[in-house]
């Protein structure tokens, strides 16, 4: 259970909530951890195996995907970085991706395919989901009839902010806005297929790309259950929310206390701990088709 890393020779270059990210000259290697977090609070316990969960989750999806968008991944081995310790080693086996260094883009790309979340809670006051106008008769869950693209501002702290698509275009520069605006799509198209054949629905995914050498690539993690809503198939039934994979357990258990959404944050109990990795599991097993060892 690795709740944080800490390497002699590299320095950090950004811790996240889940993500310690380390600066190896021309490359960055990043770190999943097995930090959970909810309502923008990181918690005190860990859940095991996650970060290696996420990372195997992102590695099938690098690898399936690479052929629709570049991305940034050179390598997932961590013995080929110079001077870690044995122990550094063990630590980062398997959590651990060393990708290009990129200029990030200021702006989140979602896609959505189904009204779920904020997206339904806006369109049931407003009939828009970030601007998007989407006609009437839609309920809780439903598929649109064409996905749609809601970017989002990145909040260094607290929640990200939804965007319009011009407003993307006010702060990247029309090209890069509709290169992935474009790219966006034609991802959530691929995985979409792809889970379909395995009795997922993908309702509605986060991606985030980088500038490298004049060109827009993806960058960060991909399509995994922190970053990406996907519910089961056969239980789908609009008008209602859906079996799904993500943290959800855990943000029920902690709508069940007095808890007031800033930290420190209460002490989970070991059912929601394991109930949340297996919920991990679950999405890793189903989404590639192997077993979690």
């Amino acid at each position: 259970m690795v709740h944080t890393t800490a390497l002699t020779r590299y320095p950090l270059f950004r811790r996240g909530k889940v993500r310690d990210v380390y600066d190896l000259g021309d490359r960055l290697l990043m770190v999943a951890t097995d930090r959970i977090s909810a309502f923008d609070v990181v918690m005190e316990e860990t859940i095991p195996d996650k970060g290696a969960l996420l990372t195997a989750i992102s590695a099938y999806w690098f690898e399936t995907l690479g052929n629709v968008v570049r991305n940034h991944i050179i390598s997932y081995d961590v013995t080929t970085i110079d001077g870690l310790t044995d122990q550094e080693i063990e630590l980062l086996h398997g959590r651990s991706m060393i990708v290009r260094k990129t200029s990030p883009l200021p702006v989140e790309c979602v896609v959505r395919g189904y009204l779920a979340g904020s997206g339904w809670k806006e369109y049931s006051a407003s009939r828009t989901v970030c601007g998007v106008s989407l006609p009437d008769g839609y309920v809780e869950s439903s598929q649109l009839t064409t996905p749609i693209f809601t970017p989002a501002t990145k909040a260094e702290e607290g929640h990200d902010e939804n965007i319009s698509f011009e407003r993307s275009v006010e702060i990247l520069g029309h090209d890069v806005a509709a290169a992935v605006r474009d790219h966006s799509f034609a991802l959530f198209d691929a995985a979409s297929n792809d889970v379909a054949a395995k009795g997922l629905i993908l309702a509605d995914t986060k991606f985030e790309f980088g500038m490298i050498d004049g060109g827009v690539i993806l960058i960060d993690e991909a399509l995994t259950p922190d970053s990406s809503r996907y519910w089961l198939a056969s239980q789908y039934a609009p008008g209602t929310s859906q079996y799904n994979f993500d943290k959800q357990i855990l943000r029920d258990w902690l709508e069940t206390t007095d808890w007031n959404k800033t930290y420190p944050p209460p002490r989970l109990p070991e059912s929601v701990i394991e109930g949340t990795r297996a919920k991990y599991i679950e999405a890793f097993e189903r989404i590639t088709g192997r077993k979690w060892h």
